[in-house]
């Protein structure tokens, strides 16, 4: 049966059971999806130069891998969504992160930090 679409922008989709991260993978451009059993947690932070801003591929510290974004530092909020039992995590934003925030309430656990 196919999922249905519940929010789709040029970085990810979320559907019923997964989501997926366009341009995840460098240099390759190709996608990853992560289904929402995966998912112990994810936090939302805003964007500093610590967590991510100005990250827009790729990792800096080997523990958190965004895709690409070359406008991530001009977003409200980095989401840093953890997978049980992995090391990498995956920080990703989006184009309405408000929307994402609320249809991201119900699927998983949700952690609002510097906010």
């Amino acid at each position: 049966m196919e999922e249905n679409v519940l929010y789709s922008d040029k970085f990810i989709e979320i559907k019923d059971k997964t989501i997926l991260f366009r341009n995840y993978y460098f240099p390759t451009f190709s996608a990853k999806t992560v289904n929402f059993q995966e998912i112990e947690k994810i936090v939302l932070e805003k964007p500093t130069l610590k967590n991510g801003k100005y990250r827009f591929w790729g990792t800096g510290d080997f523990t958190h891998w965004f895709p690409l974004d070359n406008q991530r530092n001009k977003r409200d909020v980095i989401f840093i969504l953890f997978r049980k039992n992995q090391k990498m995590r995956i920080g990703f934003t989006v184009e309405n992160s408000k929307k994402v925030r609320e249809l991201l309430k119900g699927k998983v656990t949700l952690y609002f930090e510097n906010h």
